[in-house]
């Protein structure tokens, strides 16, 4: 269960009652928690914290409140006279036993001009708010510039470098110079067996590199993090994981890992350090450091800045924050978003890293339009995109299951072989080795004028051999995304789809040409086939990650080719009826249900099976009663208990609620009184959550005092309590002004499907389950995920037979990958110290006899 619901222990003071309802919840907990196996599928909820949108939407408006109206209230310090105790002390008054209600008048003079100083306030605080934004922009472009620069450059220095700048990639190093020829640049070798060699030697250098700063120094840096921003943006709170540590080592591992070759994307880890300065800089300032509210605003604004310098996107990053990464979108949120953008992508534009003067990463300009006979082949692209989506997410993730379960400990290890095994198979193959921007940029160029490659030959022929070394470009290039996506370096997966489906598209736009030359006007080309690779590459990133409208207007953005707006609409409602029919969601939501995070899913339908919260609640409560317990009662609670906050009801007798205390309040209470000379007696003072006071004033009239109590079924002794408002409450401690009030409460009898679309909507914690008007129960938003889980997998005995299946196939065949993957160590190990006996390194020799696993093990301590 939660650490908000843990069960008390057994045999706790008595007076510390626990609501008690219909136990539904001891069968299905009790199922769900008896399998180990059933833990994958919440493995990390216990490393996210619920935030309640309600209680922090209500403290926020509170705050403005107060500041706006301030100057109303020069002479009084609170606004309904009363003093309130602090979230970080408790008043010496309630200590006391004195309910502090006087009013404390302020020593300040009225303000003389209180409209213009409200004004002043209110713009100060708006600007504020602006100032965030644009400092995430520029600082969110000033990283993706450096980002590229550094990814260029690493990229030229595993081919040579630079004699007038070491620091000078190709590009810029023969900039002004003839394709052919370039004085300047000096490659490594003019061997071809040595210029493989250093290839290999450098990407392995990088890909290693990176992955021993994730490894040492931030471990949360690795991946692409998009599915954990999800969760956090939708309301669980990560400790740690939008730091400064990860947003350095992202930032700095990522260009490693692009240079070092493998077949990963900067795209979805651009969200993700993104995401991090959207979470470090408004912490600089206190109005914003402690306000979940405007964290997550910051957050989806950062993330769709981080698209839009990834993509040079800045519309198509606004529209993937709301497709993806924002749950619960608002209007103002979207023009925050709209707004981080535009300052990011013109930082980035300033920067002008490609030295292009535009943010465009490659311009298409298609001078033909497109015919109507071409869109069978459109259709054909689309099925393409969902079928790619379809087996890549499946392998990707069943890769994932092998790398933890047998590679965790060696993440260099793996790296390593992974950059080795990368630059072995794409070094001769020229879609293969080049960048993929580099490589689509080829492909989606429309042949004639200045573009000369073979891809443009007229000869049927070299269009033939074309088209099957773009097939076999797609299918490795499939297979190296699905074994390299996820591997512990910062990587992303956009990129490499695109770049996968690009090579397929240009098949088919060969296949087009040779199968129709005759079918266009003498002297004009109609068929284009590079635009085919820029629908291939559109329908694989939206069949991978399930966006549509994003994806058109990312591709637009990305390359200007506005003439084919409709084929793209096309090709994308294919890809989207294929995933919708046979897929199970983009890659970031399957990678949510693999890694057990919480996250409510609203594009999902969710189907309880007709349950009530009566089957779903948590019925073992710890209420306190308003009033009767001794402070050491309340102290050795704390000890026993992990619950973040306590029901109150009216007595041990009676469960009617009133509010809830936090945790937190209790623990600031004992902890002052312990501080005191007379602690001792202090703690058998009694403490008073709610004084009969207050409950005479839970009516608003006076006279339905007698109606309240019978609604609350009050016994006599109650009941006395309740009408006598003038009780002597002699030494007690009262805490009534830490009490809340607002919170929500159902009926036991209310679905499920009603419950998670409140969770969704309004973003509150937890609901209090009432029968009758008595307590008897309470629902987390974490629990209610469980549930469905519950519903969907433990008790659907077809589900089970397929995953044992399934599960008894999957360690047979990865015992076997294993095992090969052993026997490959081995041969690499015996193969390199031949060469080391050879070469005359004997001390070196020593070291290779090493068993593999403990080097491993000495890097893994590194």
């Amino acid at each position: 269960m939660d650490m908000e619901l843990d069960n008390l222990d057994e045999g706790s003071d008595p007076r510390i009652k626990r609501a008690t309802g219909t136990s539904y919840v001891g069968r299905w907990q009790e199922a769900f928690y008896k399998y180990p196996k059933n833990f994958r599928f919440i493995k990390k909820f216990g490393d996210f914290k619920t935030i309640d949108w309600i209680r922090e939407s209500k403290s926020e408006n509170e705050k403005q409140f107060d500041e706006f109206y301030k100057t109303d209230r020069s002479n009084v310090n609170s606004r309904n006279n009363d003093f309130r105790v602090s979230s970080s002390e408790i008043s010496e008054f309630s200590i006391n036993g004195e309910q502090n209600t006087s009013n404390v008048f302020n020593t300040q003079q009225p303000e003389k001009f209180p409209i213009i100083t409200r004004f002043v306030n209110g713009f100060l605080r708006s600007f504020q708010s602006w100032l965030v934004l644009t400092l995430m922009g520029i600082a969110i472009g000033l990283i993706a510039g450096m980002l590229n620069i550094l990814a260029a450059w690493l990229g030229s220095l595993k081919d040579g470098y630079c004699s007038n700048g070491f620091y000078l990639n190709r590009e810029f190093c023969c900039m002004g110079e003839k394709e052919d020829s370039c004085p300047n640049w000096h490659p490594w070798s003019n061997f071809f067996l040595l210029k493989y060699f250093y290839f290999i030697i450098f990407s392995t250098l990088f890909g290693c590199t990176a992955a021993f700063l994730c490894k040492r120094y931030a471990k949360t840096a690795a991946g692409s993090g998009i599915s954990e921003v999800k969760c956090i943006v939708s309301g669980f709170d990560f400790d740690g994981f939008l730091g400064w540590w990860t947003l350095l080592i992202k930032s700095i591992g990522l260009p490693l890992t692009i240079a070092s070759g493998l077949s990963v994307g900067k795209e979805g880890p651009s969200v993700h350090y993104a995401a991090c300065v959207g979470n470090c800089i408004p912490k600089l300032f206190r109005r914003f450091e402690k306000s979940p509210i405007y964290n997550s605003q910051f957050l989806t604004a950062a993330s769709a800045a981080g698209v839009a310098v990834a993509f040079a996107s800045p519309v198509g990053g606004v529209l993937f924050s709301i497709e993806e990464i924002s749950s619960n979108f608002q209007l103002l949120t979207m023009w925050k978003s709209y707004f981080c953008s535009l300052v990011a992508v013109a930082t980035l534009k300033a920067m002008n890293p490609f030295r292009t003067g535009q943010i465009v990463l490659f311009q298409v300009k298609y001078d033909s339009d497109w015919n109507l006979y071409e869109i069978p082949f459109f259709i054909i692209l689309g099925i393409f995109g969902g079928v790619y989506g379809i087996i890549v997410a499946k392998y990707n993730i069943k890769a994932v299951a092998f790398r933890q379960k047998y590679l965790s400990d060696y993440p260099i290890t793996e790296v390593m072989y992974l950059c080795i095994f990368t630059a072995i198979i794409s070094y001769t193959n020229e879609f293969l080795r080049l960048d993929m921007t580099e490589s689509m940029q080829i492909l989606f160029h429309e042949c004639g004028g200045d573009f000369d490659h073979g891809l443009c030959s007229k000869e049927t022929s070299d269009k033939i051999i074309f088209s099957i070394n773009l097939l076999v470009t797609t299918i490795i290039r499939m297979f190296l995304v699905i074994i390299s996506y996820n591997c512990k370096v910062p990587c992303g997966i956009f990129v490499p789809s695109m770049a996968a489906g690009a090579t397929f598209g240009r098949v088919i736009g060969l296949v087009v040409e040779m199968l129709s030359p005759n079918n266009c006007t003498e002297g004009n080309v109609c068929i284009i086939s590079g635009s085919y690779a820029f629908l291939g590459a559109a329908a694989a990133l939206s069949g991978i990650t399930h966006l549509t409208v994003a994806v058109v207007v990312i591709m637009f953005e990305l390359t200007g080719a506005a003439k084919y707006i409709i084929p793209t609409m096309i090709v994308l409602g294919v890809t989207k009826m294929i995933n919708d029919k046979w897929g199970n969601g983009g890659i970031a939501d399957q990678m949510i249900v693999f890694n057990g995070l919480p996250f409510i899913d609203p594009k999902e339908e969710h189907d309880f099976h007709r349950s009530t919260v009566s089957h779903a609640m948590t019925d073992s409560l710890v209420c306190l009663p308003s009033r009767g317990l001794t402070l050491k009662e309340i102290s050795d609670l704390l000890g026993k208990t992990k619950f973040k906050c306590f029901p109150i009801i009216v007595s041990n007798e009676n469960h009617a609620l009133l509010g809830y205390i936090e945790r937190k309040n209790l623990e600031i209470l004992t902890a002052s009184v312990r501080i005191t000379e007379n602690f001792e007696r202090d703690f058998n003072r009694e403490v008073v959550l709610i004084s009969p006071k207050s409950l005479r004033t839970l009516t608003s009239n006076p006279s339905e005092t007698q109606a309240q109590a019978k609604a609350f079924d009050l016994n006599d002794e109650d009941n006395d309590i309740f009408l006598d408002a003038d009780i002597d409450m002699g030494n007690a401690i009262i805490l009534e002004d830490k009490i809340v009030y607002d919170f929500l409460k159902v009926d036991i009898s209310t679905t499920l499907e009603n419950i998670l679309t409140s969770f969704h909507k309004l973003g509150q914690k937890f609901v209090y389950v009432e029968d009758n008007g008595l307590l008897v129960g309470v629902l987390t938003r974490k629990d209610i995920l469980k549930y469905e889980i519950y519903l969907h997998k433990v008790t659907n005995k077809e589900y089970e037979r397929y995953y044992d299946e399934g599960l008894t196939s999957d360690i047979s065949r990865d015992e076997k990958i294993w095992n090969f993957l052993c026997l490959v160590g081995r041969k690499s190990k015996d193969l390199r110290s031949k060469i080391l006996a050879t070469l005359g390194f004997q001390k070196y020799m020593r070291m290779e006899t090493a068993d593999l696993n403990d080097i491993s093990s000495a890097n893994s301590r590194m």
